[in-house]
């Protein structure tokens, strides 16, 4: 199974969720360090589309200013702009696999699409 990853290393859900995507066997995993290789607004898009959740339930607020700019309740077309310009609004982390897209918080949830 194909399995991808949305990280940042210096989260300890995200390094959790990872270590549970390493430790399964079968899957094909693919690490990329969003902060660094920040995805596409349409590939973010995507992402929460595939979840099942709005742009702004995947806003990171903490540590960030997300809240005081409205983020909260903004429309998707203002979430997702927001995120391009800066990917530290961006919540993690999200795994994408064939049976779907979590935002693995708790890591466990990771398990649901796997």
């Amino acid at each position: 199974m194909k399995a991808t990853i949305w990280h940042n290393p210096e989260c300890g859900k995200s390094r959790a969720t990872l270590a549970i995507l390493q430790a399964r066997d079968g899957v094909d995993l693919e690490v990329i360090e969003y902060l660094r290789n920040p995805p596409t607004r349409a590939k973010l898009a995507q992402l929460y589309r595939s979840a099942g959740m709005a742009p702004r339930e995947g806003v990171r607020t903490f540590k960030t200013d997300a809240e005081e700019r409205g983020l909260l309740s903004a429309d998707d077309d203002t979430v997702l702009d927001a995120m391009v310009a800066e990917p530290r609004l961006i919540e993690r982390p999200l795994v994408e696999t064939d049976k779907g897209v979590r935002l693995c918080r708790p890591p466990e949830t990771v398990e649901e699409i796997l």
